[in-house]
């Protein structure tokens, strides 16, 4: 299977990357690419890009690997969602979940306000009348 994926280049704390197609079980640093789509430093933000290249191959069936699919949807060169490309350590809460988590606080907040309407009941007055 091809992979669209960073192929790291530069020096130590200083990277930069090509973007390259190749075997998904071939190393980046194997040297044995099938064809070198375009650049990209992180530091700068600049991109080099051959756009053609990339819908080809993802039509012949190669898949980008997560950050080269964010990056080309920042890009606009293919539409979709981007993917959380974070460690797992840090977990992140789907739209659902924030949906459900929204709609239980204010299923609370509104039990809170129902709560203090019925304590309001008008107190009576248990002590004796003195004539």
């Amino acid at each position: 299977m091809l992979m669209i994926r960073f192929q790291r280049t530069g020096r130590t704390n200083d990277p930069a990357f090509r973007i390259v197609v190749l075997e998904k079980e071939r190393a980046a640093k194997a040297g044995a690419l099938v064809e070198l789509l375009g650049t990209y430093n992180p530091h700068s933000k600049a991109m080099t890009l051959n756009k053609e290249r990339v819908s080809y191959w993802m039509s012949k069936g190669a898949q980008p690997t997560d950050s080269i699919k964010n990056l080309l949807i920042n890009k606009g060169v293919i539409e979709g969602t981007k993917v959380n490309v974070l460690p797992k350590k840090t977990p992140q809460k789907n739209e659902a979940a924030l949906k459900a988590e929204a709609e239980a606080l204010a299923a609370a907040k509104a039990a809170a306000a129902v709560q203090p309407a019925a304590a309001e009941e008008p107190a009576i007055d248990e002590t004796p009348a003195t004539p």
